[in-house]
């Protein structure tokens, strides 16, 4: 990817120059039923609102504008090897679909600006839901379906919503996961009680319905078909919220990321065709979940509102059956561009390391693979770009930005690959590293990632019903800025260097280290599949790291053997300063459903501290793992 071919310089300094003409030119991609009558009003929000006075609704732009000329066009190719089948939604079907569902909403009380709670798995019914929301203008809040019954009912709480849409079962690889039962408990517990649920039936677990508060999906929909029941878009404004998505943190009270129309929609609409290469009409495929914020930008909206065929997939990237899942999809479907974590490539890495299932699939339509979510270890990417044959691109951004902050645009023609760095600031966005006092660091040197105010449009304008607490998180420790509480360096090209969380930069006898960077020099050893590096507390250093490290699949080396090894490399590549001692095999790591590695509780572990079971945990039993592990090595645990 020469920069030579690259209009990202050229791009990003129009942007620099005028911003407001630059999103008042990518804003005429979006049918607006009255235009903005202030692109940005400096004056509004906590820090500016965008195309105020505007009049729009996104899901007339994600489904009905594209009725005309794309009406036969698969919108959703719904692919579930959990349950074996698939099904093709064209976009006359989904706004069909999509108008009956808004129907139903409105018998049931759903008018603007209510909430509505979508807890689902990933199936058609769940973009349905959100797409119905969007058309008549309820605020959605996209919880991910099979979350436990106390942090459903906290959200509950925090939106008060109007009414639940839920199914009755999901499927987490071969198991069957029940919903109703943990809606009822988390209905039970919550103080804001919804007025009624609308529950889908799914032939792998019926429920039962609560007398007098439970609706029948299937049965509300047919009804409302029978009686040509279809809603209409209504008209919003650009500033009131499409949806809440509350953040997946670990204590305290969630805080619900609220997204507005306007800017959202031309944000994400820029980014398809700019950032990610892709043309109306393609396939794209984000495998992640609608419970996340990459699954409402890029399975649902994004590629709808640039017109074309999203992925909907429920599967896993291995055991679902096998480490070749994705490259099957792929081939199925004719997919052009996949995004994905790189834990999914770690996974598939370690199952199946010479990427021997990959030769079985024809992957000719296949041209570029996009990481995002954790830290790309430049031993994963060079792995991807070696049995792909493809750019593999690094990207980073946050639940709150709603839209890549930093990332190498490959529709605007690539930039030269740095391994490790998710490359350049895309036009939107200032970023800048700043040091404990605010002030701003010399290239190469680490400190906290901060972006200039104003945030440009798709990111959060606030916190759903607190306005103090967004000030508070994001916008008062570093005024002027926002505060992505990511640490990392930019390099004397402007290349971004993202090491990880600021609570992740250790302090090792004054020294401030990474630990992202001792995971990638643990990373690039050959019988390493993924690993995790915590600072735990020292009496002597204020902190030493520890490492975990889980091995590919058929590695049959003595352990302590690799561990030194590790020990070696680490001391070889950062130096004796890292006093890296400690390396332990573990059979996997804590993750959240999303992927991201739970270091902090890790942490809280190893020194022995009072820790709460992360909310978001994907398996609780490995944090018991960690424990017995630490202990074997006679760390507290």
């Amino acid at each position: 990817m020469p920069s030579t071919q690259s209009r990202y310089h050229e791009t990003y300094a129009r942007w620099k120059s005028d911003p407001e003409g630059f999103w008042r030119e990518a804003a005429r991609e979006i049918d607006w039923f009255r235009p903005a009558d202030t692109v940005f009003d400096r004056e509004a929000g906590a820090y500016g609102r965008w195309f105020v006075g505007a009049q729009c609704n996104t899901c007339h732009n994600a489904v009905d504008r594209h009725l005309a000329g794309r009406g036969d066009q698969a919108a959703i190719i719904y692919d579930s090897p959990v349950t074996n089948s698939k099904r093709s939604i064209t976009y006359a079907e989904l706004q069909d679909e999509v108008a009956v569902l808004a129907a139903v909403l409105r018998d049931m009380g759903v008018e603007k600006g209510d909430r509505v709670i979508v807890y689902m798995p990933m199936i058609p019914e769940a973009v349905f839901a959100m797409l119905a929301c969007a058309r008549i203008g309820a605020i959605h809040s996209v919880v991910f379906g099979g979350f436990a019954a106390k942090e459903l009912a906290t959200r509950i709480d925090d939106a008060k919503p109007k009414i639940v849409l839920s199914a009755s079962c999901g499927i987490e690889g071969a198991k069957v996961v029940a919903y109703k039962p943990l809606l009822d408990e988390a209905i039970r517990l919550a103080a804001s009680k919804p007025e009624a649920c609308l529950i889908w039936q799914r032939p792998q677990l019926a429920c039962s319905r609560a007398e007098g508060r439970d609706l029948d999906w299937a049965q509300e929909i047919s009804k409302a078909r029978a009686a040509g029941r279809k809603a209409e878009c209504v008209s919003m404004a650009a500033t009131d919220p499409l949806y809440v998505l509350y953040t997946s943190g670990t204590t305290g009270k969630p805080k619900g990321v609220v997204r507005d129309n306007g800017g959202h929609m031309v944000a994400l609409k820029w980014t398809m065709k700019n950032f990610f290469g892709v043309e109306p009409g393609e396939v794209f495929w984000a495998a992640s979940d609608v419970g996340w914020v990459v699954g409402h930008s890029y399975i649902v909206y994004a590629p709808l509102l640039h017109g074309c065929t999203a992925i909907l997939y429920e599967g896993k990237p291995v055991g679902t059956p096998d480490a070749g899942a994705y490259w099957r999809v792929i081939s199925d479907h004719g997919v052009v561009t996949l995004f994905t974590a790189p834990t999914a490539f770690r996974a598939i890495k370690k199952e199946d390391s010479r990427a021997e299932l990959l030769k079985g699939y024809d992957m000719s339509s296949f041209r570029a693979l996009f990481l995002a979510g954790e830290r790309a270890d430049p031993d994963t990417v060079k792995w991807a770009e070696d049995i792909l044959k493809v750019p593999v691109i690094d990207h980073w951004w946050q639940t709150e930005t709603g839209w890549p902050v930093v990332g190498n645009p490959l529709g605007l023609g690539g930039l030269p690959v740095k391994h490790g760095s998710p490359t350049v600031p895309l036009p939107g966005y200032t970023v800048e590293v700043l040091d404990e006092s605010g002030r701003p660091v010399p290239p190469g040197t680490m400190g906290a990632i901060v972006i200039r105010l104003p945030l440009p449009p798709g990111a959060l304008p606030t916190l759903w019903e607190a306005e103090d607490r967004f000030r508070e998180a994001y916008l008062s420790l570093y005024p002027g800025y926002y505060n992505t509480s990511d640490a990392g360096y930019i390099d004397e090209d402007g290349y971004v260097w993202v090491m990880g969380r600021t609570d992740d930069i250790i302090n090792v006898a004054g020294h401030r280290l990474s630990t992202g960077g001792m995971e990638e020099v643990l990373a690039s050893h050959p019988a390493v599949a993924e690993c995790a590096v915590i600072g735990m507390r020292d009496m002597l250093k204020g902190e030493v790291p520890c490492g975990f490290v889980v091995l590919k699949s058929g590695v049959n080396r003595p352990q302590a053997e690799i561990e030194a090894e590790l020990v070696a490399l680490v001391r070889e590549k950062i130096g004796p300063v890292a006093a890296f001692r400690l390396a332990i095999t573990v059979p996997r790591l804590p993750k959240t459903r999303s992927g991201k590695i739970l270091r902090g509780t890790m942490k809280k572990i190893a020194d022995g501290d009072n820790w709460s079971m992360p909310a978001t945990i994907d398996d609780p039993m490995i944090l018991d793992e960690i424990g017995e592990a630490l202990k074997s090595r006679g760390v507290a645990g």
